[in-house]
């Protein structure tokens, strides 16, 4: 038996259940292997934030651990800020309330850009930013996803216009292609990939047909990320789950099941053997509801179930998740065998997607590259 099975198996014998268990290995692979597909894409990478939502983590993300970083709240950037990460994108819609935290981060050196895609929010930034303009990017609609301007739309340039007659500083446009997350396979995947490229360099190109600064043409997924073979046009892209993975990127063929860094540690507390259950100590508390999988070609109810050592169980699947327990069974229709799982046997449950079941843990328990003994890495959380 290899010797990081052996040591995963003990060094997690000891472990309070349920926890959150990160490979080290694993993810520094995944780390690499995104930096290794954009190299030679002539763009920079600017790690999302939010799924690890720590320091220790960010550190491996970021090239000399201190930015470019992408962040999804307010709590992140300053949390960041404080760790020596000085260049932050705020890649959600900006409430104008929030303009105060902003400009106090940027009043302290952190040069942090905001995202908006509407007049109301340009001229609140105008406002905010009357003594010390604020840098924007537009946000841009490429799939129907969520918000922005799609890429012809006539207010992106009068937007525009709105920021620079008004003192802001406007970096350029920005786009995520959160639909590829239901795509599958890689033809399908590159295609979207493509598509997102296209609407923003389409909308920069409009802004700069209108007289306006765009040095910044911002694209990104986890999927299209991988995916893009062509970024003509982009200078950054930004992606988040890839540092762990989880299994709806392991559904649409992103990445494999090995390749999952995170998971949840488990203990055997129960069985109902006429309904072929096995009870154990995570339901949604710990695993949390997000059923990611359930429209893809596999259902993996609430996560794979893997032993000790992270070995997945053929077909052996969390069927149901209360608040402090959860149900597994095999998948329904498999024909799967229930293992023998004595009360008190460790288990491993992957994540359907791995934001959410990490944003229920207040730390990794991390098993390290190279080296006996576990370590906790803190996780932050809040807005």
């Amino acid at each position: 038996m290899p010797a990081d099975t052996i040591r995963s198996r003990d060094i997690l014998a000891d472990c309070e259940t349920p926890c959150l268990i990160l490979d080290e290995t694993r993810m520094q692979q995944n780390i690499d292997r995104l930096r290794r597909h954009l190299a030679p894409l002539g763009v920079t990478l600017r790690p999302h934030m939010k799924t690890a939502k720590s320091i220790d983590v960010a550190r491996r993300q970021l090239d000399g651990g201190c930015g470019p970083a992408t962040v999804s709240t307010l709590k992140e950037a300053s949390e960041l800020f404080a760790a020596g990460v000085g260049d932050i994108l705020y890649a959600v819609g900006i409430a104008p309330q929030r303009l105060e935290r902003v400009q106090a981060l940027r009043a302290a050196g952190c040069d942090l850009t905001v995202v908006l895609d509407s007049v109301e929010q340009a001229r609140a930034v105008v406002a905010a930013g009357a003594d010390a303009p604020i840098p924007v990017l537009l946000e841009i609609d490429c799939d129907g996803h969520r918000s922005g301007l799609v890429p012809d739309d006539e207010r992106i340039a009068a937007i525009g216009r709105i920021l620079v007659d008004g003192g802001a500083v406007l970096r350029g446009v920005m786009t995520h292609a959160g639909e590829s997350y239901g795509a599958s396979g890689g033809p399908a995947l590159e295609a979207f990939a493509e598509r997102e490229r296209a609407a923003a360099v389409e909308a920069a190109e409009n802004l700069r047909h209108a007289g306006l600064p765009c040095p910044v043409v911002s694209v990104g997924s986890t999927p299209t990320a991988h995916f893009a073979r062509d970024l003509a046009g982009v200078t950054e892209v930004r992606a988040g789950v890839y540092v762990f993975f989880d299994l709806v990127m392991a559904g649409i063929g992103v990445c494999s099941v090995q390749d999952i860094a995170l998971s949840v540690l488990t203990t055997v507390i129960g069985h109902q053997r006429d309904k072929g259950w096995i009870i154990v100590d995570a339901g949604w508390m710990a695993l949390s509801r997000d059923r990611g999988t359930q429209g893809q070609a596999v259902d993996q109810g609430y996560g794979l179930v893997c032993d000790a050592e992270g070995t997945p169980l053929a077909d052996l699947i969390v069927i149901q998740a209360n608040q402090e327990h959860g149900i597994i069974a095999p998948r329904p229709g498999s024909g799967g065998v229930l293992p023998e799982c004595p009360v008190g046997t460790r288990l491993r449950i992957l994540p359907n997607h791995a934001c959410s079941t990490a944003a229920q843990f207040d730390a990794y328990t991390v098993i390290p590259r190279g080296a006996a003994g576990l370590r906790t890495w803190p996780r932050f959380r809040g807005w």
